[in-house]
């Protein structure tokens, strides 16, 4: 198996984007990410396209071929593949374009992820996030996305792996890095008493703990590692990507206050790249509620179980604290959450944080990075480690 660098990337600006359609964002974050690897899209010879959902979003099946079409890339008869793994849909999209080009099937792949969300009411988007929990046993007993993501928050409290106040910190957290990001949909710091008093959603969570609604795309070049330096030198090494899987439905796993998924892929990951969590300087994790990313820290590794909260709360996952820096980008919180760009985005986050090339958010000297992503309430999940070169 070759080794794989990412070679480009290119994000678009996520929030409500009512101005472009779902073909104008996606093909904008493909055009970046590959004028950013200094290539045509003629030297493309695989596309991969994470999407949840633009069935229901926007009533377009079909969207690999869509993209490859408004690419111009139909022209050169490239395949073109679509995934969907709830939220995960970008992370696996990624995973399945580096096999592709590690097994030597392709050379030059793009993966994209794109979701057009803001277009509906908000009753038929939450129905559509609903689905990606179990759509007979929980969805359709009345149980929301929202309300089993309280029920793990309610569970930490209870067991005092986590404060309410603690849970709350890790969206102030968001916002903070959220602030220096061009491309977040909110570019504001909150303060924990903000997160504290928003409407309820479920509770204990409000407002301010959970993602917003959102429309965006992402893209990424992907090329053999020996291949790479042909085309720029600013490139990092995919050192591991694994997934892992867990039940559909929450109430069936032993325990709700911890997703396996992360941990088995986790663990698989930190063997492939030969590295432990304490070596990881920025990390960007699946924050789709402030709950999420609480336990995905102490899921990966990074801290123990009732740790993580405290660690976020003092701030020492920000920039310049005394921990592994978490959500550089903003985070599902702040940057935004176009489900299935999310993933793919992540990635770019932390290829360029490993480039040095974030700007203001800049992790200094960072080395190694993580991404974590999930679908459902943990069901899939994947855990993605690059390295500087």
């Amino acid at each position: 198996m070759r080794d794989v660098a990412v070679i480009g990337v290119g994000v678009t600006r996520f929030g409500e984007v009512w101005n472009k359609s779902f073909r104008d964002i996606g093909i904008e974050a493909g055009m970046k990410a590959i004028e950013d690897a200094n290539l045509s899209g003629s030297e493309v010879d695989g596309l991969f396209i994470g999407n949840m959902s633009a069935g229901r979003f926007i009533n377009q099946q079909n969207i690999a071929s869509l993209v490859a079409d408004y690419s111009g890339m139909a022209s050169n008869n490239i395949p073109a593949t679509r995934i969907e793994a709830g939220g995960a849909s970008g992370a696996v999209a990624f995973r399945e374009a580096v096999m592709a080009v590690a097994s030597g099937m392709h050379n030059t792949v793009l993966v994209g992820g794109a979701e057009k969300m803001t277009d509906l009411d908000d009753l038929s988007i939450n129905s559509i996030l609903d689905s990606t929990a179990d759509a007979e046993w929980e969805a359709g007993m009345g149980i929301t996305f929202a309300g089993l993501h309280a029920m793990i928050a309610r569970r930490m409290i209870h067991d005092g792996t986590a404060t309410r106040e603690e849970i709350a910190s890790f969206a102030v957290n968001s916002h903070y890095h959220g602030a220096f990001n061009p491309n977040a949909q909110f570019r504001k710091e909150i303060t924990l008493d903000t997160v504290l008093k928003s409407g309820d959603v479920a509770s204990p969570l409000g407002m301010f703990d959970c993602a917003p609604i959102s429309d965006g795309a992402a893209s990424l070049v992907l090329c053999p590692l020996e291949e790479a330096r042909k085309h720029t030198d600013s490139f990092v090494k995919v050192s591991a990507v694994e997934q892992a899987s867990d039940s559909l439905a929450l109430f069936q796993r032993k325990d709700i206050t911890s997703y396996g998924a992360t941990s088995a892929a986790a663990k698989k990951a930190f063997s492939k790249a030969k590295i432990e969590a304490k070596d990881i300087d920025v990390a960007e994790v699946h924050d789709v509620y402030s709950v999420s990313g609480i336990m995905a820290l102490q899921d990966l590794g990074f801290f123990k179980r009732g740790e993580a909260g405290k660690a976020v709360l003092d701030g020492q996952c920000r920039l310049g604290g005394s921990c592994v820096t978490v959500n550089t980008s903003g985070g599902l919180k702040a940057r935004g959450h176009p489900i299935g760009a999310t993933g793919v985005a992540q990635i770019a986050e932390i290829s360029e944080q490993l480039r040095g090339s974030a700007g203001k958010r800049q992790v200094s000297g960072a080395r190694y990075g993580l991404a974590q992503s999930t679908g459902g309430t943990g069901s899939v999940a994947t855990v993605s480690i690059l390295e500087a070169i």
